[in-house]
């Protein structure tokens, strides 16, 4: 194997011949994720014994891959001096408490006061720029209303380590929730298919096929009037998943505009869900590192009302 920054090589060992090569770059380099890698065979940036190939070839042995990389995008994006909650950094992360009402990448109606915005000023520019990035140091999201822990990487090296963590589902993530009804004691594991709504494209779905695999385990802290304090520990990260599945099996979070009641007694701003507890193996060090995000004001003061 030959590497240089924008460029790899790969001669292909009998031990891979069969597999597609998608799959096979993806286990070869560690900086690109597969959806990258079909983005650049689709763009003729692949070629096998100098031709450029499709996603469906399948490697033979001695095949000799070329992947050159495209300049990676400069994102129009201006650090902003915005306070932030740090729960742990490092040279290689930085793990953020997110508050209630930030975006955490620039968007159409978002362009400022983001969290990437604020991590560009604090982390100086230095942030991972893997894929060729628009989302400078951000392995995964939480949404606007959701409050939290958030971790970042600085570099393409933690970034690798830390999606593939997320990719094997070693990473631990609890967040902490409110929803309408009385549960019953316990505990329970939810396993459905998630994939877009099939007629509101905004919103996401329990669908009985065309989905991704999506497992939420939860259990119940406390009963109070008419809801249920809970803990969900994700398995998967589909969009929006605690909030789909919750509300599939009738106890939608107080609070969710999107998959809520239309009519709920306690005006809150967005759902009442809080990532709090986020634990990962540290991409250099390899210990286990973990945080925990206490829950923001507004959550603890609904807990003691609704008790």
């Amino acid at each position: 194997m030959k590497e240089s920054n924008r460029e790899f090589q790969f001669v292909i060992g009998e031990e891979m011949e069969g597999e597609r090569i998608d799959k096979c770059l993806n286990g070869l380099i560690d900086t690109l994720s597969r959806s990258y890698i079909q983005k650049l065979l689709r763009c003729g940036e692949i070629t096998v014994n100098g031709v450029s190939i499709k996603s469906s070839y399948r490697v033979g042995a001695d095949d000799l891959i070329q992947v050159s990389l495209p300049p990676a995008v400069t994102p129009d994006i201006l650090p902003e001096k915005i306070p932030l909650d740090i729960l742990y950094e490092d040279e290689d992360v930085i793990v953020v408490n997110k508050p209630k009402g930030m975006v955490v990448h620039p968007a159409p109606g978002h362009y400022s006061g983001t969290l990437v915005n604020a991590l560009l000023y604090h982390c100086q520019g230095q942030l991972s720029g893997i894929n060729g990035v628009l989302r400078p140091g951000i392995v995964h999201r939480i949404d606007q209303d959701t409050t939290g822990s958030i971790i970042a990487c600085k570099n393409d090296k933690a970034h690798a380590c830390i999606a593939q963590q997320l990719k094997d589902h070693t990473i631990v993530r609890r967040y902490y929730a409110i929803v309408h009804g009385d549960m019953e004691d316990g505990e329970g594991v939810i396993r459905s298919l998630i994939g877009r709504h099939p007629t509101d494209r905004k919103k996401m779905a329990v669908l009985s096929s065309g989905g991704k695999e999506a497992v939420t385990h939860y259990k119940v802290l406390s009963h109070l009037h008419k809801s249920t304090y809970v803990e969900c520990r994700l398995e998967t990260g589909r969009t929006h998943q605690i909030r789909v599945h919750m509300a599939h099996i009738g106890h939608p979070l107080l609070g969710d505009r999107v998959y809520g009641l239309k009519n709920e007694a306690y005006h809150l701003e967005g759902q009442t869900l809080h990532a709090g507890v986020l634990g990962f193996v540290h991409p250099s060090t390899g210990t286990y590192v973990e945080t925990k995000a206490p829950l923001p004001a507004y959550f603890t003061k609904l807990l003691e009302q609704l008790s």
